[in-house]
């Protein structure tokens, strides 16, 4: 096996396969240790192969109606801390008009 099947099989596992890069960089990595370390061998140059694509990761967005809630719920629990309340107060949530 040499530069132009490495080449072919790093291009199947982006096409066909639809790997994640992190999964190709893997492949390519032990490929590359089977032969320099394992073979004794130094491949020629592997040239260019279709890349897999990253992950895009999107950003979680709180709303405003969410994130008051979520601060009026840090508040109530944190009344019981308070000298003198044996209980936790109720507060009822007024919603953003719009």
């Amino acid at each position: 096996m040499g530069g132009e099947e490495i080449r072919a099989f790093l291009t199947h596992l982006a096409v066909d396969k639809n790997v994640a890069a992190a999964t190709q960089n893997q492949a390519l990595n032990a490929i590359l240790f089977l032969y320099r370390e394992v073979l004794k061998i130094e491949l020629e140059n592997i040239g260019t192969y279709l890349r897999a694509k990253g992950h895009k990761r999107l950003p979680t967005v709180l709303t405003k109606k969410v994130k008051m809630a979520d601060d009026f719920s840090d508040r109530t629990t944190n009344c019981d801390r308070c000298p003198g309340h044996s209980q936790p107060t109720k507060v009822r949530i007024a919603h953003p008009r719009n």
